[in-house]
């Protein structure tokens, strides 16, 4: 079983950064892939970016490339998301999810896919 707590989330304003942190319960945090996703008011849930267990390859969606960046500290059990540039349509809860993978490389965009859910973050952009 593995626990995920998600905080850093907040009110800012456009063009603002934040950094979200994941921090996950257990001893194999490695052999996880981890993932943020993102569910607005109205909307459904969509995938955010993705790390692999040993921080070697990620994934982004197409409307934060180059805006956020996830990145990992297997030594804390942590995950990160770093937010720059913030706009108001980033405005969502936030929430991380682990995947448990046979291959260290290995990631994943598909909610589907993940195995525990964290119960996520606010945050909000204005305008």
């Amino acid at each position: 079983q593995v626990q995920l707590v998600e905080s850093g989330g907040g009110l800012v304003q456009t063009g603002d950064s934040l950094r979200l942190s994941c921090a996950a319960s257990g001893r194999t945090f490695s052999s996880y892939a981890m993932g943020w996703f993102r569910q607005a008011p109205g909307k459904e849930r969509e995938f955010v970016a993705t790390i692999s267990g040993s921080g070697g390859n990620t994934l982004y969606a197409s409307s934060v490339k180059g805006r956020f960046t996830i990145s990992r500290d297997n030594a804390k059990n942590t995950v990160y998301l770093q937010m720059n540039s913030l706009k108001p349509e980033d405005t969502a809860v936030y929430s991380c999810a682990a995947n448990l993978v046979r291959y260290s490389r290995t990631y994943t965009s598909r909610a589907g896919d993940y195995d525990y859910w964290g119960q996520g973050t606010q945050v909000t952009v204005s305008s």
